[in-house]
């Protein structure tokens, strides 16, 4: 995976390291599209390694709805006791968290909102991966439309500023160490194709929701069933 990371790429993470003592193995920090993103728990030890004084958050009753499960949090940061407090804000509602997270909308706006905080408190211009809804779940999903509905296009193209489902995937590939190769072999399975470019974008969708699940809740099952994949080693005579 690191030999194809490009030279630009190598050395923002070596300034990410060096400034803000990040860690990958850490899951400080994490990849997406050639990009660094940082994580809700790679802020959380900036501040306590910057000795944060206080994370103060509220809701924003007037625009919150918890009829439809919206909800806006703000968060104040303070650096130290007399800080006048670095302010940030967080929304989450149904239509851009994850399925595996719905019903958890408020825990997510604050978050996100403590996550803007503190990248303001602590000058931070990395976006957060909790701060994307699409990395943490899908958007509305786009209508169904005669074109879409098979071929490669459909199942890694990016549709009403959706991102594509190979970047989705490809990014759970990193986060839990998964064998490409393998994940490729189940996916196909999964949407019952001979390839994995055969099926169709709700299919693709459907196999990165169950396989981000199925990390989350039980890694070793998933490395199980995944190594069922793997081809047997051709025995030399």
């Amino acid at each position: 995976m690191w030999g194809t990371l490009g030279r630009e790429c190598m050395d923002q993470l070596r300034f990410l390291t060096a400034l803000y003592s990040l860690s990958v193995a850490a899951g400080d920090v994490q990849l997406f599209n050639d990009r660094w993103y940082v994580t809700h728990s790679g802020l959380i030890g900036i501040a306590q390694r910057r000795r944060c004084a206080a994370i103060k958050t509220a809701i924003v009753k007037g625009l919150s709805d918890p009829t439809v499960n919206r909800w806006i949090f703000r968060a104040t940061v303070y650096k130290s006791p007399l800080s006048a407090g670095f302010v940030g804000y967080g929304d989450a509602d149904p239509s851009n968290v994850s399925p595996l997270v719905r019903g958890a909308e408020m825990r997510v706006a604050e978050t996100r909102a403590v996550n803007r905080a503190l990248r303001k408190a602590y000058g931070i211009g990395l976006c957060s991966v909790e701060e994307l809804g699409w990395l943490s779940g899908t958007s509305k999903p786009a209508p169904h439309t005669p074109s879409q509905s098979n071929g490669s296009h459909d199942s890694n193209g990016s549709h009403n500023g959706q991102p594509r489902l190979r970047d989705r995937l490809c990014l759970l590939i990193r986060q839990y160490n998964l064998d490409p190769t393998l994940v490729k072999a189940y996916a196909a399975d999964f949407c019952g194709t001979a390839e994995l470019r055969d099926a169709s974008r709700d299919l693709v969708e459907s196999f990165i929701s169950h396989i981000a699940a199925a990390a989350k809740e039980n890694l070793d099952g998933l490395l199980c069933k995944l190594n069922s994949y793997a081809r047997p080693a051709e025995v030399k005579s």
